[in-house]
């Protein structure tokens, strides 16, 4: 398996089609086309963390997932099977897409002052009933180096 957590998304100025003056902007996440993702996403959705929170850690069984921080800014950390830590800053500015395997375990933390949203894409789509996540803890891990990153 690869090693690279991370993928760098292409963003695009948009332009005013009256005076072509910059009006925003586009970040591409997924396209059936580049293979980034091995296997096409069966769900897509979106995940805010308050300010300062911790989503996780816990591990998915089953399922691939992608994560972009579309509003505001988190720190992604996924735990390797050596006990290393990988941590990857995503946000609407640096549009990063995080990549978390089936079995490694991840969590993320909101390091803007407001909510963050997070777009997630997985090769599973997850049903009410099922049991394939599973908390897990980061014992060892430093959060408090994040603090009053905003």
């Amino acid at each position: 398996m690869s090693e690279d957590y991370s993928i760098k998304l292409e963003k695009y100025e948009t332009k005013n089609i009256y005076d072509d003056h910059v009006n925003g902007s586009l970040t591409v996440i997924w396209r059936d086309w580049d293979e980034i993702i091995k296997n096409h996403p069966k769900m897509i959705y979106v995940s805010s963390v308050d300010s300062g929170e911790i989503k996780g850690p816990h591990i998915h069984t089953r399922r691939e997932s992608y994560f972009t921080c579309i509003h505001g800014k988190v720190i992604f950390v996924i735990k390797k099977p050596d006990g290393t830590y990988v941590e990857i800053l995503s946000s609407d500015e640096n549009p990063i897409m995080v990549h978390v395997p089936k079995n490694f375990p991840s969590a993320h933390m909101n390091l803007s002052s407001n909510i963050s949203k997070v777009l997630a894409l997985a090769d599973i789509a997850w049903k009410p009933n099922d049991s394939e996540m599973k908390n897990d803890h980061f014992d060892d891990y430093d959060w408090e180096k994040w603090k009053n990153t905003s």
